[in-house]
């Protein structure tokens, strides 16, 4: 007997790369999570929606290529929202989780990274073709996930 293929919810959106692109981005993730039963205001939706604004925002600053958008993707996974922001300038490859730096005490900049690494549950960078990369990270959900619905627990029998 072969098991059911498993269908996995995913939201892709390709985005301007712009700070209005950016901003776009995160409000879009909130109405997504909200139609998966992830409801505003949730720790998991508040992660999630600074994770987003900031792998967005690096998306437009670091990763701009004139005439070339960016790529949100949002799943929801077994036990988890994948985030995941791809942006066309593959030369300009982030830090790996363990090799953030510590930002100077009064740089104005530097935090980005910082934040998704306090916020994800995991993250990794990933090389793409064409000349590409992705930032990948996940924030857990507590509770099993069912049914593609993440605000619901599941009962014994489910």
């Amino acid at each position: 007997m072969t098991a059911p293929p498993v269908t996995v919810p995913t939201f892709t959106q390709r985005l301007s790369s712009t700070p209005r692109g950016a901003r776009l981005a995160r409000q879009l993730a909130l109405a997504q999570l909200a139609d998966w039963g992830v409801p505003h205001g949730t720790e998991v939706a508040e992660a999630v929606a600074v994770i987003v604004a900031e792998l967005a925002a690096n998306a437009v600053t670091h990763g701009h290529v004139p005439g070339r958008d960016f790529e949100l993707r949002l799943s929801l996974v077994t036990g988890s929202v994948r985030v995941e922001v791809t942006d066309t300038r593959a030369e300009r490859r982030p830090p790996g989780p363990r090799d953030v730096p510590e930002p100077a005490p009064l740089a104005e900049t530097g935090r980005g990274l910082l934040l998704v690494t306090a916020l994800a549950d995991r993250w990794e960078v990933i090389d793409r073709d064409p000349p590409a990369k992705t930032v990948r990270a996940e924030v857990d959900v507590p509770g099993r996930l069912t049914r593609g619905r993440a605000g619901r627990r599941a009962r014994p029998g489910d």
